[in-house]
């Protein structure tokens, strides 16, 4: 027997609508070709929050109802690649160093001077110093790992 057709509604950043008659066994790659020929690479899908990022996988292991809705966001087509030694208008400018990017390098500094001072001068530092010392040695610790995770 032929398979059952869907037809899902496409909805784009600017409210428009479009539908698509599709098969349960489609994969996603193949409604991007079907509906986005030539733009395969610049469509995202999004159905109920979750990004569509597997090409090969099957419309109906998404579960996917008839009138289901799957968001599309279609990015600007990149630019020919420029010549080498031209910096390309789409490259990130180089960063400013700014107080901010010198914020944790100067606190981790400063954590290891006050250990190195503990360390060499303890009669200097109480027990409540001390475990004062250690709670910011890992609240700095934990903030340094979540900048730098990424």
């Amino acid at each position: 027997p032929a398979e059952p057709t869907l037809v899902l509604r496409l909805k784009f950043l600017n409210d428009t609508e479009r539908l698509a008659r599709v098969r349960p066994g489609d994969t996603v790659g193949a409604l991007k070709r079907t509906y986005f020929p030539g733009q395969e690479q610049q469509v995202r899908l999004i159905y109920q929050g979750q990004l569509l990022r597997d090409d090969a996988q099957s419309l109906a292991g998404l579960h996917l109802g008839h009138l289901s809705v799957l968001h599309c966001h279609l990015s600007p087509p990149s630019a020919a690649p420029a010549a080498p030694g031209t910096p390309s208008p789409r490259s990130p400018a180089p960063a400013a160093l700014g107080v901010g990017s010198l914020a944790l390098p100067l606190f981790v500094l400063l954590l290891a001077l006050l250990w190195y001072l503990q360390l060499q001068h303890r009669h200097v530092f109480t027990a409540t110093a001390t475990t004062c010392l250690a709670g910011l040695t890992l609240l700095v610790t934990f903030v340094a790992f979540a900048m730098y995770r990424r």
